[in-house]
């Protein structure tokens, strides 16, 4: 296991030689017109831009994206972003011992406990539809595939089995809600939660990097659920027809807003919890690493996140909130 400083570690105005990944580059040309190299690196911790100006172009023919390289540079803030002025760097060899795997978050929780978490949830599902349905959805490569690939690219659980992580959690407050409101159809709202992000096994890469695949970005993780559901009820005989389209209906609106992408806003009351509870794991999961990433550094504010239209307030660096992250850390 590769044994460096993390780049959230890193403070600013600080020379560092550390491994890390590709996650894209390109040539650019900047107002004065030199060309020079942008990157984007990563590690475990973070993504961060860099740029490398001294003669870039032997490097072209050896570089390409999820490669390793090896980079010696400062860090620097740009705009009120970190930024990397790479002074060297070159491409990892074998001698190196480094594999990509190094520079992959991954969930803190134990997988083999999310995955009996989940298949007890799938278990509790006493609606024969229901359950047929998630049964022949989640098998194969289709399963392999949802315990591995993150939630998120950069923003939520993004890190390897975010997208469990975050089911799970969904699926949790969605149980509390069904206490406390026993008007709920649980098995619908479960079977909801238990598939609203299912489309991201298709919409995300999650070998070397976590980018969006051509068919993610064309078409999205909403609808390719959408589809993927409807072709597998067509396996379940029988299969009834209000069921499927209030399911399908879970699926289009679990984003809430037409403006965040759902192709419809919740019309029933398994649609609403379903909206709130994904919005609350993924939000709790975001803002907590967000502070996390700042939390050694100097200052009790984040920078300003764009995502979540704010700066966000760091604890006391003795509170109980730091010290849980510090049991946590990846």
């Amino acid at each position: 296991m590769l044994n460096q400083k993390l780049l959230s570690e890193i403070n600013k105005d600080e020379e560092f030689t550390l491994f890390l990944l590709i996650n894209k580059y390109e040539t650019k040309t900047s107002k004065t017109g030199s060309s020079y190299l942008s990157l984007e690196l990563r590690d475990k911790s973070s993504v961060i831009s860099a740029y490398y100006w001294e003669n870039y172009e032997g490097l072209l023919k050896d570089i390409e994206q999820n490669k390793i390289v090896k980079v010696n540079g400062v860090l620097q803030d740009f705009n009120g972003l970190p930024q990397i002025k790479i002074k060297r760097i070159r491409v990892a060899t074998d001698e190196d011992k480094v594999s990509v795997e190094d520079f992959l978050p991954v969930s803190q929780r134990v997988l083999e406990i999310m995955i009996q978490e989940f298949n007890d949830v799938v278990n509790s599902i006493h609606n024969q539809y229901l359950r047929k349905l998630l049964e022949e959805i989640f098998s194969g490569k289709r399963l392999n595939d949802f315990f591995n690939v993150p939630a998120g690219s950069n923003w939520h659980h993004a890190y390897l089995h975010g997208l469990l992580e975050h089911t799970l959690e969904v699926v949790k407050i969605c149980e509390l809600m069904c206490e406390i409101h026993p008007e709920i159809n649980r098995d619908l709202l479960i079977t909801g939660a238990l598939l609203h992000d299912f489309g991201k096994t298709q919409e995300l890469n999650y070998d070397a990097s976590f980018n969006y695949t051509d068919k993610g970005k064309l078409i999205g993780h909403i609808t390719i659920c959408a589809l993927e559901v409807e072709k597998a009820i067509l396996k379940v005989e029988n299969f009834p027809e209000d069921l499927k389209n209030q399911l399908i209906h879970l699926i289009l609106s679990h984003q809430g807003k037409l403006e965040y992408a759902s192709p419809v806003i919740p019309k029933t009351l398994e649609a609403i919890v379903l909206y709130h509870a994904d919005e609350l794991s993924s939000k709790s999961n975001a803002y907590k690493y967000a502070i996390k990433s700042e939390m050694n550094k100097n200052g009790r504010w984040t920078k300003f996140i764009k995502l979540a239209d704010t700066s966000l307030y760091i604890p006391d660096v003795n509170n109980e909130f730091n010290n849980s992250f510090e049991e946590d850390s990846i």
